[in-house]
């Protein structure tokens, strides 16, 4: 099973980029989505069905801001938009598919690039972390894929002693990722990779993705009863339809 998660910086863009020829080559079981930056009466919805994906959005109030979405070849038994904490689905953060025992969650959690939202990004990660705990007493297969808005490790940030005081790489911010992980989650790419520096986000100032000046923001956690399930995870730097690259999860599990 083929699970991609990508933060495409605006749906309507990274389709002009070649976004659905690359999706075709792909070729995942579940491609997850962030940032979609668009409510569906503003998009060409013959473009999915030609994908053959169902799909599947959770949009923000605001037009042109944030958004979730699932594409999935299989049609799930159930799907649910958002948390039910209303300040997180006021700006369509989360949007999660049901296969049989196995839940897929696409999660695009906020930046902090200024003092109010960065209060808003650690109420966030609180409340979510109470909410996954929640979760899992029923749906204990668990796979949140998406943007994470956070560097885990120095080995996941270009240049970790200068940007130490950045949202992003802030030392409460990689406490509650250690916290997230250590509650009962994976983070499928280092459970594979331990050693390797790659990034899945690049600012476009500066000639920062030519320059590989990156960070590693974008994840594919998998809840503990998973973990010997994981068989592949890597990260796909070749597709350019946005600021953040895929992160592919391979799972042995039925779809």
């Amino acid at each position: 099973m083929k699970i991609i998660t990508y933060n495409v910086n605006g749906i309507r863009a990274a389709a002009r980029k070649g976004l659905f020829e690359w999706l075709k080559a792909a070729d995942p079981d579940v491609l997850l989505l962030q940032e979609t930056k668009a409510h569906q009466e503003q998009l060409d919805m013959n473009i999915f069905e030609e994908t053959g994906y169902h799909d599947y959005w959770f949009s923000a109030q605001k037009k042109g801001y944030s958004g979730v979405a699932v594409l999935t070849k299989k049609k799930p038994d159930n799907v649910v938009h958002g948390t039910g904490i209303e300040y997180m689905d006021f700006e369509g953060r989360n949007i999660r598919v049901d296969f049989g025992d196995l839940s897929i969650m696409s999660m695009y959690l906020p930046s902090g690039t200024n003092t109010d939202r960065l209060d808003l990004k650690l109420k966030y990660m609180a409340d979510f972390q109470a909410y996954a705990n929640d979760l899992r007493k029923t749906r204990p297969n668990l796979v949140v894929g998406g943007d994470y808005n956070i560097c885990h490790e120095p080995i996941d940030i270009h240049d970790p002693v200068r940007l130490k005081n950045v949202s992003g790489f802030l030392p409460v911010e990689r406490e509650w990722l250690s916290g997230f992980i250590n509650s009962g989650f994976t983070d499928s790419f280092r459970h594979l990779n331990p050693d390797v520096e790659q990034y899945s986000w690049w600012s476009y100032r500066a000639n920062a993705r030519a320059n590989n000046k990156g960070w590693r923001l974008d994840y594919n956690m998998v809840s503990e009863p998973l973990r010997n399930k994981i068989k592949r995870s890597v990260i796909l730097p070749e597709a350019k339809h946005s600021d953040h690259c895929p992160a592919l999860l391979e799972l042995e599990h039925d779809f």
